[in-house]
């Protein structure tokens, strides 16, 4: 038996994986999802997220994404994902060329901005917007790339620009959009994300138990608001304690999660609350 079949759940609610089904609805997610969408349906170019490490700056994107695929017939949409600093502009340019749709990019910078000039008016013909969503973009480390992505939001007609870039990151993005201060006078929107406060933290995990199948009470009121506490309304720190505290509930054979079950993972984990 796993701790999911233990509490009656139909899956694990505090995976970490960006599944958009947990997206959970709080003022200023919806906020930002509402204020990213207007960016773009208004073709604002250059759209700025910001958030600490742990606040849901993926799990937003990925919802934006979803979002966006849904209206296929309006937006031509794709989600890159920086894993290292080490990239080139030149393979940026790659990569954001095979995203929009062009077959065959080309092995040089010039080539490939004009195949994605060429590939962003067809697409402007076809009715739609074109966006690009980078996320961990704090990778993008050099003035060079900076200044190419400010290159492609020049793209455009006399009404609009052709091209909608989002970047998710850390505050650190910031500092290294510096390196191009031309671009980030161009910023038409900057969203900044928040650690939960305690009431929008136990809506959470309220949110999350209930789309994984929780018909009742698994954390006590008390509970609930010990996690706030130790996490400091992080939600990725929410999920870890959370998931911790119903395997050990379930490994002492628990019904309930107490605020004792969340001292002793918190401990385990090294977290402690906050000094008043």
């Amino acid at each position: 038996m796993s701790y999911e079949q233990h509490f009656g759940l139909k899956g694990q609610p505090f995976a970490i994986a960006p599944d958009p089904r947990y997206f959970y609805e709080s003022e200023q997610h919806m906020g930002a999802l509402i204020r990213v969408q207007h960016a773009i349906d208004y073709a604002k170019g250059l759209t700025v997220v910001i958030g600490d490490i742990g606040l849901g700056k993926t799990f937003l994107s990925r919802k934006i994404l979803d979002n966006l695929q849904v209206e296929e017939n309006k937006y031509e949409v794709a989600l890159l994902i920086v894993i290292h600093h080490e990239i080139t502009a030149g393979w940026l340019l790659k990569r954001i060329c095979i995203q929009l749709g062009v077959e065959a990019p080309a092995e040089n910078k010039s080539g490939l901005i004009s195949q994605i000039c060429r590939q962003l008016i067809h697409i402007d013909e076809a009715g739609k917007k074109a966006v690009i969503l980078i996320d961990e973009a704090h990778m993008l480390q050099t003035r060079e790339i900076y200044e190419e992505l400010r290159g492609l939001l020049n793209i455009e007609k006399s009404s609009h620009k052709l091209l909608n870039i989002v970047l998710f990151g850390p505050p650190e993005l910031e500092t290294f959009m510096q390196l191009d201060p031309a671009l980030v006078s161009r910023t038409g929107l900057k969203v900044r994300l928040r650690p939960f406060d305690q009431s929008s933290s136990i809506g959470y995990i309220a949110h999350r138990l209930k789309v994984a199948g929780s018909t009742g009470e698994i954390f006590t009121p008390d509970a609930c608001k010990a996690v706030f506490e130790y996490s400091k309304g992080i939600p990725r720190i929410i999920n870890t304690v959370c998931d911790n505290a119903l395997l050990e509930s379930y490994i002492q054979k628990k019904e309930k999660i107490g605020t004792g079950i969340i001292e002793q993972v918190a401990a385990d984990l090294g977290l402690s609350k906050e000094q008043k």
